[in-house]
């Protein structure tokens, strides 16, 4: 294997710059393939440094035109240019001065998607991590604020419209048909902010008046045509606006906020100061093209990038270790944001599902890391679910030590004390500090300490003595580069559920600090008795999931059982059946493994029943406790020798028993949950939409299933339950006349819409078995698809990579070699989703040997190809590792 694996960047290392750039003014004069930049840099010297010290600035791929210093032309002596680097060897005596710099760019041909570009006849830039160092030579790291003015010149036919970061101040008319525009922000920000955007868009308009009574324009641009697919996007914008007003008095501060929707984009969207850029598909949506997760991923999504204008823009970070202040953080505050307008108790139950996907897996294998890294090689492979989704439970853990109130205080004070500079996790721990007058040392091995902790808990009920006892253990697993772990400060919400569902009073505690619900967890092990307990309860651990842990639990199956009935915590009870299904699929996983017929219990099948029918229960809440774990969640919880076709099997086995033992409730409840009425995507219909969905599933295992599921599609009247039509079709009944069918008229319906389309290519690539290889293959050549677009790349490749444990880990092998086949090509183009697809291989020492041994080989064949981008060989290697 190659071992050239590049410079490891250090968090200890970290220095300020000798230098900063207080003014940047940039002039564009764009064409596809000859952009000229012209930087005019504001250079301050740092008080203390001395003036000999040469001034470094970065680049990546660059031509440079020219130069000068204070106007004047320097000699060949004074500085030292190479593509990626510019150094001033003998800077000005004084200590502020000014560098003007001019390079030329392709936006044309910039595949990779990074710096400059141009998609769809439209430029665009995207700055974040290290792209704004593709544009122009510079201090290109989050710590060098600055304050930009930025001119764009281009052609009016084919650029009319000139966007950039800030307020618009000037424009007009050049000669040849070449007109310019000029914007200015009026506060600093780091490089990687900076974004502008040029072409001829659609737009739609609308106004917002904030707290204080300052008018701001909204804008969101899509492409022409395209302006009807934005109405809910510009409704979520206004109602994140108000939120962030009532929730955390933050307001907004520019005269403008515009998004920009682009179909060729790395990301799902870019916070850039008054201007954010999105992924299209997190723009356009109306009731025939997109589902409700749709509605709900651009209602998250658009105020995930807006609330980064105070927690990421105006407060950013002082260096990339420190990336989670800005995501973690917004995160947990777009998940309030999505609970306060949809169902709390649904959205948390789907925040953890997410997270346990993504992130547990993280921490459980080669990729793992702290929250804050320490270290890393390429910083695009650490915007992980480990600093988005495990940040976000961070933040959540404060609040709940703290609660609401004191929660706010410190968030105020951040903003206050911190407005304007880049901050880091150490200011971040003090302020709620501070407010608290808690030490939170012992807590902030969160962000410093790798790996999942696990609770091992233990019980017993003394009659005589009226008292109840847990018996809990902590312990985390070793990680990569960290085999001895440090107790942690966990957070256990808990309740005691008596016989008819109430809560149990306690009169004491001894053993642990329990506040409102909640025992400290700090020490290896605590043994917490309870007094003055009339009846041995039901433990109802880790309500709302308070801390992102696994739970080892000696817990008797009528206390699930119970619970999943009766606890008065939502995601405990949903957290109940699920733990049920979960330890009776894999007993069924053995029971495949032994050539035996999976068995399951008639409480179990008949609760499914209870469930389903529970009318006391919103409909979203249901349709997540009915959906089975997924393939990869049961894998992840049997831990090695994994077969997929056996988890397959078993699955499908509890998925036909429940159907069989509920046939008539679920039949019944499928036809009363039909809606004719008019579509709207509030949670509410989304919900009934979601269950019903989740019934046709299950009856589509019965006799006549096929069929019904055709009627459903046929009759459908949105792209929701459409789409759940097809999937059922294509997973259930592959090959049949009735799939065959539905795929085409499909195809033929929405071919000329991409986003649509990609449902169509998600669909197939996530077809269950051996077959879907050959499918997947053949349908990289489908007119629809192209590997230069990331959203196809993923639609396609990186669903049948994630999505399909039976294809992708096929015994044979093939899912494997199409995954070098198409990692390579895309890598070609796009470092970054390459990398990204690469990672569907993290877990691959949990496979059983001969699989394993295959997905072995794979990743060596990538790691041994020459000229490997810096992205895909530091994932690849890190995974072998």
């Amino acid at each position: 294997m190659r071992t050239d694996t590049g410079q490891v960047f250090k968090l200890e290392d970290y220095r300020p710059s000798d230098y900063l750039i207080p003014e940047t003014s940039l002039t564009f004069r764009l064409s596809p393939e000859a952009a000229h930049v012209t930087a005019v840099l504001t250079v301050e010297r740092r008080d203390g440094i001395a003036a000999s010290v040469p001034l470094v600035l970065d680049g990546d791929g660059l031509t440079l035109r020219s130069i000068a210093i204070d106007g004047h032309e320097p000699s060949p002596a004074d500085f030292l240019t190479t593509p990626d680097q510019l150094t001033i060897i003998s800077p000005p005596a004084a200590r502020r001065f000014q560098l003007r710099i001019e390079t030329v760019l392709a936006p044309a041909q910039n595949e990779a998607l990074m710096g400059l570009y141009r998609s769809s006849d439209v430029y665009c830039t995207q700055c974040e991590a290290e792209g704004f160092r593709r544009i122009t030579y510079f201090l290109d790291r989050p710590d060098i604020l600055s304050v930009y003015t930025v001119r764009i010149e281009a052609q009016r036919r084919e650029a009319p419209l000139l966007l950039s970061n800030g307020n618009p101040v000037d424009g007009g008319e050049l000669a040849a048909g070449w007109h310019y525009g000029v914007w200015h922000d009026p506060f600093p920000k780091p490089s990687y902010l900076f974004a502008l955007v040029a072409g001829d868009l659609g737009k739609i308009s609308d106004s917002f008046v904030t707290l204080s009574g300052r008018k701001v324009e909204l804008g969101i641009y899509v492409e022409p045509g395209k302006e009807r697919l934005a109405g809910y996007a510009m409704d979520a914008l206004k109602r994140s606006m108000k939120w962030d007003e009532e929730a955390f008095g933050r307001e907004y501060d520019l005269d403008v906020f515009n998004i920009v929707a682009v179909s060729d984009f790395n990301m799902g969207a870019m916070e850039n100061k008054g201007l954010n850029i999105f992924n299209d598909k997190y723009v356009l949506a109306d009731q025939e093209t997109a589902t409700d997760a749709d509605f709900a991923n651009i209602e998250a999504i658009i105020a995930h990038e807006y609330f980064h204008n105070w927690t990421g823009n105006r407060i950013t970070c002082r260096d990339w270790f420190q990336l989670c202040l800005k995501e973690g953080l917004t995160v947990f505050r777009d998940h309030e944001f999505s609970a306060d307008q949809r169902s709390r108790a649904v959205k948390r139950i789907a925040e953890v599902r997410t997270l346990r996907a993504h992130q547990f897996p993280e921490d459980q294998g080669p990729l793992a890391h702290p929250v804050r890294p320490r270290r890393y090689r390429e910083i695009n492979n650490f915007y992980t679910a480990t600093v988005y989704e495990k940040g976000s439970e961070v933040v959540r853990m404060i609040h709940t030590i703290l609660g609401a109130e004191t929660f706010r205080a410190g968030m105020d004070l951040y903003f206050e004390r911190h407005d304007g500079q880049a901050a880091t996790i150490e200011d971040f721990i003090k302020v709620f500090e501070d407010v608290s007058g808690r030490d939170l040392s012992q807590f902030s091995l969160w962000y410093h300490q790798a790996g999942t902790p696990n609770l091992t808990v233990s019980s017993a009920y003394n009659p005589a003595a009226r008292e109840f006892t847990l018996e809990i253990e902590q312990s985390v697993p070793p990680t990569p580069s960290e085999s001895r772990k440090r107790l942690m400060h966990i957070p256990l919400a808990f309740g005691l559920v008596g016989a008819g569902g109430e809560a149990i009073a306690h009169s004491g505690v001894e053993g642990a600090n329990v506040e409102d619900g909640v025992i400290h967890i700090r020490k290896r092990r605590h043994v917490v008795r309870f007094s003055e307990i009339a009846e041995r309860p039901a433990m109802s651990l880790n309500r709302g999931f308070s801390a992102p842990v696994t739970l080892s639990v000696e817990q008797q199956p009528d206390d699930q059982f119970f619970l999943a009935g009766h606890d008065s915590d939502a995601f405990s009870r949903w957290q109940a059946f699920n733990t049920l299904l979960t330890d009776a699929l894999i007993a069924a996983f053995r029971q495949v493994l032994d050539r035996r017929q999976p068995e399951f219990s008639a409480r179990l099948t008949e609760l499914a029943g209870k469930i389903a029918g529970d009318e006391a229960l919103e409909p979203a809440y249901r349709a997540l406790a009915l959906a089975l774990p997924g393939e990869a969640d049961i894998a992840r919880d049997i831990g090695k020798n994994i077969d997929p076709d056996a988890i397959f099997a078993a699955r499908e086995a509890l998925a036909v028993a429940i159907a069989e033992a509920n046939s008539e409730i679920f039949s019944k409840l499928y036809d009363r949950l039909a809606d004719n009425g008019p579509f709207s995507p509030d949670a509410a219909s989304a919900g009934r939409r979601a269950l019903r969905n989740v019934l046709l599933d299950y009856l589509s295992l019965l006799p006549g299933g096929a069929e019904l599921a055709a009627r459903h599609f046929q009759s459908a009247t949105n792209m929701t339950d459409r789409a759940a039509a097809l999937t059922v079709l294509a997973h259930r009944h592959h090959g049949s006349p009735e799939a065959t069918k539905a795929l085409a008229d499909f195809e033929a319906k929405y071919a000329t819409d991409p986003l649509v389309m990609d449902k169509w290519f998600q669909i197939q690539a996530s077809v269950p078995g051996p077959q879907t290889v050959d499918a997947v293959r053949a349908l990289t050549s489908h007119p629809a698809f192209s590997m230069a677009n990331p959203n196809r790349v993923r639609a396609l490749i990186g669903t049948f990579c994630s999505a399909n444990q039976t294809g992708f880990h096929s015994a044979d092998g093939e899912g494997y070699r199409l995954f070098v086949e198409t990692v390579l090509q895309v890598e070609k183009r796009n470092p970054q989703v390459a990398a990204r697809l690469a990672t569907a291989l993290r877990s691959w020492r949990s496979l059983e040997p001969v699989r394993q041994a295959k997905a072995r080989e794979a990743l060596l064949s990538i790691a041994n190809t020459e000229k490997l981008s810096a992205d895909l060989r530091d994932i690849v290697e890190r995974t072998l590792a």
